[in-house]
C-alpha cells in the first residue's frame, strides 16, 4: 500500500487521518503543535517529530492546513521541499486560493512531483463519517492513481485541471455561506413573529427550501449551541478568497460581499472562533438597532 504523510491533525485533519489508518495504510503525521497528532497511535498511525521525517519516503503527502499563509510556510520550506522522493504525489486538502495552488503545483513540479488541489466540504461530521465532498483538480492519471485513498475519506470527484478544486470549493462556500444567512433570517422571523422555529424546520422537511443547513445549522441556532464545527474566522477567510477570484475574473457577486461583511463584523465582535451558524448573532444585533 501507498505510504502516507499527513500534514495538519485539527479538526478536520486528525478524523481524516484516523480513516485512513482503519484502512491499514501505513501513515506518519505531523502538525505544528505534536499533541494534536497523538491519537493517531492508537490506530497504528506514527507522529513524526518533524516535517522532513514524516514526507522522507513517502508515496502520497497529504496537507490538511489551516489558510493560504499555514500552506506557504509548509509548501515553500526546503525541509519539505528537498525530502519529497520523486514521482511523489501532494495532494493539498485545505482550503486556499486557486493562484496558491498554481504556485505550488508549478514549484513540486519542478522537482518532479506531482500535485492534487483536493479541497472539502462536509465539516467535522463528514470527516469522521468518511462523507467528506472531495473537489479535485489536477491530471487524470494522478487523480486516477491516487483515487482510492481520497475515497477512503469521502467522495473525490476530478473538477478539471490544476485550481478547479479551489474554485468548486469557493462556489460550495458561496452557497453555504449564503444559505446560513437565509436560515438564520428564516429562524429570526419565526421566533419574533411567533411560530415555533423547530416545527418550522419539520415543516420544510422535504420541500424545496429543505437543506443539510437548514436541518444542522438551524438546529445549533435554534439551541444558541455556537461550539465550532466550522469556524466564523475560517468562512470569512473562504468569503474573501472568492470575492477575489471574482474580482479576477471581473465577476460582480453582490449577496456573498453582504455575506462577507457580516462575517468581517462577527470576527471583530469577538466571535471568529464560534461556529458558522453564528451568523443568526449577526442578525441578531441588526435587529437590535
Amino acid at each position: 500500500m501507498k505510504r502516507i504523510a499527513f500534514i495538519g491533525t485539527g479538526l478536520m485533519g486528525l478524523p481524516m487521518a484516523i480513516n485512513l489508518l482503519k484502512k491499514n495504510y501505513p501513515l506518519s503525521a505531523f502538525s505544528r503543535t505534536l499533541s494534536k497528532a497523538e491519537p493517531i497511535k492508537k490506530f497504528g498511525g506514527h507522529v513524526s517529530n518533524s516535517i522532513e521525517e514524516a514526507v522522507t519516503n513517502a508515496d502520497v503527502i497529504i496537507t490538511m492546513l489551516t489558510d493560504d499563509s499555514a500552506v506557504d510556510t509548509v509548501m515553500k520550506d526546503d525541509k519539505f521541499l528537498n525530502n519529497i522522493k520523486s514521482k511523489a504525489t501532494v495532494i493539498d486538502m485545505s482550503s486556499v486560493k486557486p493562484e496558491t495552488a498554481k504556485f505550488h503545483s508549478d514549484n513540486l513540479k519542478l522537482k518532479n512531483i506531482n500535485y492534487l488541489d483536493a479541497p472539502v466540504s462536509g465539516g467535522t461530521i463528514g470527516a469522521e463519517e468518511a462523507s467528506l465532498a472531495i473537489m479535485v483538480g489536477g491530471e487524470e492519471e494522478i487523480f486516477n492513481e491516487n483515487f482510492e485513498i481520497l475515497n477512503v475519506m469521502g467522495n473525490p470527484t476530478l473538477v478539471g485541471p490544476v485550481t478547479s478544486g479551489q474554485v468548486s470549493k469557493l462556489a460550495n462556500q458561496i452557497i453555504v455561506g449564503l444559505t446560513i444567512g437565509a436560515v438564520a433570517e428564516a429562524v429570526t422571523l419565526c421566533e419574533r413573529a411567533g411560530a415555533n422555529p423547530k416545527k418550522m424546520i419539520k415543516a420544510l422537511t422535504g420541500g424545496w427550501a429543505d437543506s443539510k443547513i437548514l436541518q444542522t445549522h438551524g438546529l445549533r441556532m435554534i439551541a444558541k449551541d455556537f461550539t465550532p464545527k466550522g469556524k466564523t474566522s475560517t468562512h470569512l477567510k473562504d468569503m474573501n478568497n472568492i470575492l477575489g477570484c471574482a474580482k479576477n475574473f471581473n465577476v460582480h457577486l453582490p449577496i456573498s460581499t453582504l455575506v462577507k461583511d457580516m462575517y468581517n463584523t462577527l470576527v471583530k465582535n469577538g466571535h471568529g472562533n464560534e461556529d458558522h451558524s453564528s451568523l443568526y448573532k449577526e442578525i441578531e444585533r441588526i435587529n437590535k438597532k
